[in-house]
């Protein structure tokens, strides 16, 4: 009986595993990276310079079940999140991940365990982890972004003196700059292509990255465009202050160090005592699982254990 479960969980595992790589498969075909390309345009805010034409060719190349998505507050939400962590998963697969993950994991557990209690926290567990890795993906993404920002303010503050346009000095940044600045400042540089004002397609690549130093250079560009100035001088200042916290920055790191590894250390420590003595004294642990008692301790250890750990990181997470 118990190998039948398996084997079972196993082909369920794998078929859902199979068409989410046939999903991504088709979505790297020049046709899905266009119509992710026109959907992007769409989303930057520059929606008053785009054509009806154009803008009516987006609606109808957006999936109807994105469409429907996206008409409440939280498909809105999930759709800018994909954008910022960028991913090339779009908000249908995504949404398809949050339900099947939690059932089979659900499935799975209460096969396995008979407890609906565990295949509950399974399933909860599942559906918090694509969002998790967003968040992840999108913090890595904006460090990465803010470590690139300055040098690529030095390099078009250079090109201006060197007597180019600004949009040509936007291209030489999308030519030589690394992800994920190179995709912003390339889509930002195509879209004045088409014919928006590179105000405004500059302005877009704010909605596509959550960056108060990008906001700041945006609206460097808007005010000397507004009322004239020096561009290169006020870029290399900006250039300078972003190197500057970057420096502060790293300095709280340092010093936060030993906070961090705490509590690493205090949220692994409970999980690898479990373990060992699992493996030292088999069976010694199965009051946990077996009583009522011992589960809804169990439950409520782990939720400390969770509380705790978020708690220690609110604690050395300092902004500068």
């Amino acid at each position: 009986m118990l190998l039948a479960v398996f084997f079972t969980f196993v082909a369920v595992f794998l078929l859902v595993s199979a068409l989410v790589l046939a999903y991504l498969r088709a979505q790297e075909s020049p046709k899905a990276v266009l119509k992710r390309r026109l959907r992007r345009m769409a989303k930057t805010g520059v929606d008053d310079a785009m054509s009806e034409d154009l803008r009516s060719e987006i609606i109808k190349e957006t999936p109807q079940f994105e469409r429907l998505v996206t008409m409440f507050r939280f498909g809105r939400a999930i759709g800018r999140l994909l954008d910022h962590a960028g991913v090339s998963i779009d908000l249908t697969m995504f949404i398809l991940l949050v339900i099947l993950l939690p059932a089979v994991s659900f499935c799975g557990i209460f096969l396995f365990t008979h407890r609906l209690i565990f295949a509950v926290c399974a399933a909860l567990v599942a559906a918090v982890v694509p969002f998790m890795f967003l968040y992840f993906k999108k913090a890595r993404r904006q460090d990465k972004f803010t470590e690139q920002l300055p040098d690529a303010l030095s390099m078009i503050s250079r090109s201006l003196r060197a007597g180019h346009s600004l949009t040509s000095a936007i291209e030489l940044v999308a030519q030589e700059s690394d992800e994920p600045l190179r995709d912003l400042f390339k889509t930002a540089y195509e879209q004045q292509k088409l014919g928006l004002r590179i105000t405004d397609s500059l302005a877009g690549m704010t909605d596509r990255m959550e960056s108060i130093d990008l906001r700041f250079f945006v609206a460097s560009i808007e005010l000397n465009n507004d009322i004239g100035g020096n561009l290169s001088e006020i870029l290399d200042k900006l250039a300078g202050t972003i190197r500057e916290r970057l420096k502060i920055k790293r300095q709280v790191q340092v010093i936060t160090a030993q906070g961090r590894l705490s509590g690493y250390i205090l949220a692994a420590l409970p999980i690898a005592t479990f373990f060992m003595f699992n493996i030292m004294m088999p069976g010694y642990e199965d009051v946990l699982f077996k009583e009522k008692l011992g589960s809804q301790l169990l439950i409520g250890a782990i939720c400390a254990q969770l509380s705790g750990f978020l708690w220690i990181k609110k604690i050395i997470s300092i902004k500068v």
